[in-house]
């Protein structure tokens, strides 16, 4: 079973043939919403939009811990993809571009980011040095190659709280941090799936330019992140098709 997160611009997945839908409780509240399983291809696959229905909770608010869970222990996923939006800083990640990151800033705070709550058990911790899973990366980059689309190998994703963009000072320390794309949903999303053991890994598309940047330099113009989005968020769903009939 192979679990995909639909992020902004991609709150369905059109080809999936939904078999059943189910309302999952965790013990860790609600999940973003009902989770949808189908299959594409050969593959059986659940989705999930972590933004809810009509793309109504901020990222800030999302409850991660109850969406990788349900994924992860409820639907018993053996992967997960994550399809999100985010803002270019590198110069070669212009909007349109796809991305597959590599590694992970994480900026966010007040987060409920992990399943380590202390009480009687004893506290476990995990290794984080990659944060994406190797096999699920080359995986989504051959996939991308046997569907004749063009993606960038490797970013590092910087995650915000959100949901404000970032200032133009913001980014500029991000980019002296490392940070290569910038998006407000990395985390704590990655790091819950390693607790879990679940192999994690993310397809990005590139909305815009982060604030400062080109065409970015005086302001984010949201009337032209729409159209791109949907163009490319076509080209992820192609890929995602290819990679469950590989």
């Amino acid at each position: 079973m192979l679990a995909i997160i639909g992020g902004s611009g991609l709150t369905q997945l059109a080809y999936l043939n939904v078999t059943h839908r189910e309302v999952v409780r965790t013990p860790y509240g609600e999940p973003s919403g009902i989770l949808n399983f189908g299959r594409i291809g050969c593959r059986d696959v659940v989705f999930i939009a972590r933004h809810g229905h009509g793309h109504t909770i901020p990222p800030h608010l999302v409850n991660y811990r109850a969406n990788v869970w349900s994924l992860a222990r409820a639907a018993h996923a053996e992967g997960i993809v994550s399809v999100a939006s985010v803002g270019g800083i590198r110069s070669d990640l212009k909007p349109g571009v796809v991305v597959v990151p590599h590694q992970i800033l994480d900026y966010t705070w007040g987060r409920k980011h992990t399943y380590e709550e202390g009480g009687d058990t004893q506290v476990a911790h995990v290794d984080f040095t990659e944060p994406y899973d190797a096999t699920l990366r080359q995986g989504l980059l051959a996939a991308a190659t046997d569907a004749g689309e063009l993606v960038v190998d490797g970013a590092v994703y910087a995650t915000t709280q959100g949901p404000r963009l970032e200032t133009a000072a913001e980014i500029n320390c991000i980019e002296r941090d490392g940070g290569d794309i910038v998006g407000m949903t990395g985390m704590p999303e990655a790091s819950l799936a390693r607790e879990l053991d679940v192999p994690y890994a993310a397809i990005c598309v590139v909305a815009n330019w982060c604030a400062g940047r080109h065409d970015s330099a005086n302001g984010i113009r949201f009337d032209a992140i729409e159209g791109l989005l949907q163009d490319t968020h076509a080209r992820v769903r192609r890929i995602i098709e290819h990679f469950c009939v590989a």
